[in-house]
């Protein structure tokens, strides 16, 4: 082996290649340079972003869209530290995501060395680990490491810090972590126990089984209609910070004070479900619960107390195979619950049908967001990705794909397009259509600059309705209109930004311009941006009337 494949950099990217890692997104710096060259033997796409925290949330789209670990790899001190705000969203959607940092030498640390920072402490709270390589010898096994817990239990990311000497040094020996160290560890739930969740389900009047974001891939979904199917029971995924007012569950939020058993398969019990308070859910409802993660099954029991009848150590997915397996030795559930929960679910108010704006040359958020189902539907494969306040909530419940990414329970906006860069690498030749309201927009825009540079097409609609309209509508609920300040925009041209980096732009002002604008961008080739004016309405309401 040269003196150059010796070097802990290299067992790094070795190991990486070795375990199916097929891109790495990255931005450059010093301490992570000999990865960069190491990476040049392997295959292993680099896409080179612009921010760090983008290029995490590349990672966790990638993740979220292929199921694989999404590997960012960013520089030490100020570079770690913009990663970080990204791993919150990552751990709050599930997403199997390895940040890989640069890091002040392991020789040094302590006397004030160059970008020196307490980078695995930093990222502690956000990770399901976080730990710095001690030096080259362990570096590609704890590689090895972080991919596996990355993707066991309740999946998450995982955060590994690189000190450069362990980078540069030579790694005694040249054996390589065994690629099965880096596959997830499942937790499986055994037959009997199984035997019984399905019994108790199945003899309820109402169940629910309500699924966590690890379900709420296209994989996911395949498993959880299957088990649905196989059972009789409604199966409800849910990664909306909304929790059950989440606008794409449509009315579903009625539903639930009825149900007299509901199981949390991998599902938190938190916010998002109102803490399974009344008049949420009915105070005698039972409840059951699979979930990897001790801490979880601790919140649940606080949460419910004796309503927690059964709750049982068991990764999302080995559970959910083993309660189709116990489930198909019976006939599933009849009656009439299970429809009316799914008819709750697709319900819309009428009166979207006729929706339009009241201000000329302004679109409402259903006539932008509607038109763009014709182009997901012209593919199998086609990504729905959603990010944004109030425009974000109409887009989730107008619209579906085989593959969504949105923001998730973190509620954080800004990842759209550096989202929208991983799914065009994820799913090429698919349709990719991504929408945002302008303050997110905003957050990351310089992406499209490394879309065009890596090959990834794309469409963004921005929903620009000039202002921060999800705190302005909380300042018109709580304080006035004449207490709203502090959440205005301009009304920019981000069909030119877009064209200022090489992308595609067009402005759309009427409906009718609307989709023959969206399939030019399409055909372009290219990243592309439609400039949108809406008029700046709240999140949808859809409850049913009485």
């Amino acid at each position: 082996m040269s003196a150059r494949g010796r070097r802990g950099a290299d067992a790094v990217a070795r190991t990486l290649a070795r375990t199916g890692v097929r891109r790495v997104f990255a931005l450059s710096g010093n301490h992570v340079m000999p990865v960069f060259d190491a990476l040049l033997d392997t295959g292993i796409a680099l896409v080179h972003a612009r921010h760090e925290a983008a290029a995490v949330h590349m990672a966790d789209a990638w993740a979220r869209l292929t199921g694989e670990p999404g590997v960012a790899l960013v520089t030490g001190g100020p570079g770690h530290a913009n990663a970080i705000s990204a791993l919150y969203t990552a751990a709050m959607a599930e997403s199997p995501v390895v940040l890989l940092s640069g890091h002040a030498p392991s020789g040094e640390q302590g006397l004030g060395a160059f970008q020196e920072m307490r980078q695995a402490s930093v990222a502690a709270p956000l990770a399901k680990a976080s730990w710095t390589s001690a030096d080259a010898g362990v570096v590609a096994w704890d590689v090895s490491r972080a991919l596996r817990l990355s993707l066991s239990g309740r999946p998450g990311p995982v955060h590994l810090s690189l000190p450069t000497d362990a980078l540069e040094d030579e790694a005694a020996g040249e054996d390589d972590p065994p690629v099965e160290d880096a596959r997830p560890e499942a937790i499986p739930l055994g037959e009997s126990r199984a035997e019984a969740v399905v019994e108790r389900l199945m003899g309820a009047h109402r169940p629910l089984i309500l699924c966590g974001p690890t379900l709420m891939t296209r994989d996911g979904h395949e498993r959880t209609a299957a088990l649905e199917e196989a059972t009789g029971v409604p199966v409800v995924g849910m990664e909306s910070p909304r929790g059950i007012a989440d606008p794409s569950l449509g009315a579903f939020a009625e539903m639930l004070p009825a149900a007299d058993v509901v199981l949390l398969l991998g599902k938190r019990l938190d916010f998002s479900l109102k803490f399974a308070r009344a008049p949420a859910f009915s105070m005698v409802c039972e409840f059951l619960q699979l979930d990897a993660e001790a801490p979880e099954r601790e919140r649940a029991r606080r949460a419910v107390g004796p309503r927690l009848v059964a709750s049982t150590r068991a990764d999302a997915w080995s559970a959910i195979d083993a309660l189709i397996r116990a489930a198909q030795r019976r006939a599933p559930m009849t009656g009439a619950w299970r429809n009316e929960v799914r008819s709750a679910i697709a319900y819309r108010p009428p009166e979207w049908e006729s929706a339009a704006a009241s201000a000329p040359g302004r679109l409402h958020p259903v006539q932008v967001c509607r038109p763009m189902q014709a182009i997901l539907d012209a593919s199998p494969d086609s990504v729905l990705v959603v990010d944004g306040g109030e425009f974000g909530q109409w887009a989730q419940a107008c619209l579906a794909a085989p593959h969504r990414v949105i923001n998730g329970m973190a509620g954080s906006i800004g990842a759209a397009l550096p989202f929208a860069v991983a799914a065009g690498l994820a799913r090429p030749g698919a349709p990719v259509v991504a929408l945002m309201g302008d303050g997110t927009f905003g957050f990351h825009p310089a992406e499209l600059d490394t879309a065009v540079r890596c090959g990834s097409s794309f469409l963004a609609v921005v929903g620009n309705d000039a202002r921060w309209n999800a705190e302005y509508q909380i300042q018109l609920r709580n304080y006035g209109r004449e207490r709203a300040v502090g959440c205005e925009l301009l009304p920019a041209r981000y069909d030119q930004v877009a064209v200022g980096f090489g992308a595609y732009g067009e402005r759309v002002t009427e409906a009718r311009e609307l989709l023959p604008a969206a399939r030019r961008a399409m055909e372009s080739g290219r990243p592309a941006c439609l400039d949108v004016l809406i008029e700046g309405l709240a999140a949808p309401d859809v409850r049913r009337p009485g």
